[in-house]
């Protein structure tokens, strides 16, 4: 029983760590294409 609850809380944990990580890349991969636009667009109504 002790080995069961230990696997499945190694897993629960691995699982959290994985997403944790997943979550930062995707939120800074975004931020960084939002920026990315806003500046594209900045640099077209300056010329206008």
């Amino acid at each position: 029983m002790d080995d069961q609850i230990r696997i499945i809380l190694i897993i629960i944990v691995s699982v959290s760590i994985f997403g944790l990580l997943v979550f930062v890349f995707v939120k800074n991969y975004i931020k960084r294409k939002i920026e990315y636009y806003l500046s594209e667009k900045n640099k077209k109504d300056k010329l206008e």
